[in-house]
Order: C-alpha cells, then sequence, then structure tokens
C-alpha cells in the first residue's frame, strides 16, 4: 500500500484524505503524508470526532486540498479498523467501507 501516487479523481461518496504529522519520522516524499480515499460516512462516525477536532484546531476550517489529519498513519488505520469492524457488526458482513491509498480501486 502506497500513498500519494495516483491524485485523480475521487468517486462520489469518498473522501481523500492526507495522513501525517509534521516532522515525523516516518517523512516521505509529500511532507510525510499519505494520501487515503475513506467513505463520507467515515466522517459522521463518534470515532472520527476526535480527529476532525484535532484537525480544525491544527489547520483551521478551510485547507486548500484533502482534507488532512493530524495523527500517524498508523493510528489511522487502526481507526478506520475499528469504524470497519463496527459498521460490519451493525450491518452486515460484507461493507464496501474499506480505506485504500493513494487513490487506488483496490481494498486493504
Amino acid at each position: 500500500m502506497q500513498g500519494g501516487e495516483k491524485k485523480g479523481k475521487v468517486k462520489k461518496g469518498w473522501l481523500a484524505v492526507r495522513v501525517g504529522v509534521e516532522g515525523d519520522a516516518a517523512d516521505v516524499v509529500g511532507g510525510g503524508f499519505r494520501r487515503f480515499v475513506i467513505p463520507i460516512a467515515y466522517l459522521y462516525h463518534p470515532l472520527f470526532s476526535d480527529l476532525l477536532e484535532a484537525a480544525r484546531d491544527a489547520y483551521g476550517y478551510y485547507a486548500a486540498g484533502p482534507l488532512r489529519l493530524p495523527c500517524s498513519v498508523d493510528e489511522f488505520l487502526r481507526l478506520c479498523s475499528l469504524v470497519e469492524r463496527e459498521t460490519r457488526a451493525g450491518g452486515g458482513s460484507s461493507s464496501p467501507h474499506r480505506a485504500h491509498a493513494g487513490g487506488r480501486n483496490h481494498r486493504n
């Protein structure tokens, strides 16, 4: 899984986000941020509310480009896994709501 490679259009119902922390030891091309495409529904999940508040505090209400989320990639993937698990537990065994990196069409 690699982020930041393909920056094409995002499908309806999905959102591109940039995940990373400035100055992170895992800095890679692009300032240490990785691009993921997540379902918009994730933003309404209670587990994302703290992360969205942190993004607001760090970057303000408006920023050009994808939504920036101030957490490590590992933390973000853990959060997505928890949201996915809750989504499956509450609504069925096969859910299309999976985050994927770099705008690719594959599933994790």
